[in-house]
């Protein structure tokens, strides 16, 4: 009995709880990665590289452009507490994916909008957000659904860069990465124009 009421509790451990994943490219992997951390259900956010062709690539590579990569999030959550479906609803809404060329103050082919797929499944859910976030803006959504990619996770620095504490060089002098942050986002326009874009259906624009 005993050693069945371990096996029991083993089984029942949260580590060994489901975990899915979501791909997503939306600008600033710093911002989408701080949105959806603070997703209940949400389990983990990793930004990193996908969609082009160079293994392996370094930020200085995908951000001079030329490797096809996209700045993206692996997004890690629990099927039990959020379903695919609403991730991507969420995604769409914190996005402006009217925007071929980037987004916001970011542009260029690596802060494109993009969602990532690895099945059927996941393809038809994608178009199903995609349709529904079009009919609810009243615009063309030019946000791609692609096939899934090899993703390569980014550099350390770059991995919960909105809560960091080291200090870095800003044009207005050294500052906490947190700080840092929050100025970055402000002054690229990012939620004001989320806001302007979708209103009070935004999920995360402050």
């Amino acid at each position: 009995m005993l050693r069945l009421a371990l096996a029991l509790t083993f089984l029942a451990s949260p580590a060994l709880a489901a975990t899915e994943t979501a791909i997503v490219a939306g600008g600033c992997f710093w911002c989408v990665e701080a949105d959806f951390e603070s997703v209940p259900g949400v389990k983990e956010v990793v930004s990193g590289y996908t969609g082009g062709k160079t293994a392996n690539p370094t930020y200085k590579q995908v951000s001079r452009g030329g490797t096809g990569h996209y700045e993206a999030v692996e997004i890690r959550y629990d099927p039990d507490k959020i379903g695919y479906p609403k991730i991507l609803e969420m995604f769409f809404r914190s996005v402006d994916p009217t925007d071929a060329g980037g987004q916001f103050c970011d542009r260029g082919e690596s802060y494109r909008t993009a969602v990532f797929v690895k099945d059927q499944g996941q393809r038809n859910a994608a178009e199903a957000a995609k349709a529904a976030a079009e009919l609810a803006l009243g615009q063309k959504i030019v946000t791609p659904i692609l096939k899934a990619k090899p993703f390569y996770k980014a550099e350390a620095y770059h991995q919960n860069y909105y809560k960091g504490t080291d200090l870095v060089l800003t044009r207005r002098g050294p500052k906490r990465q947190a700080e840092a942050y929050k100025f970055y986002r402000k002054a690229c326009g990012r939620d004001a124009r989320i806001q302007a874009l979708w209103g009070s259906a935004a999920p995360f624009a402050h």
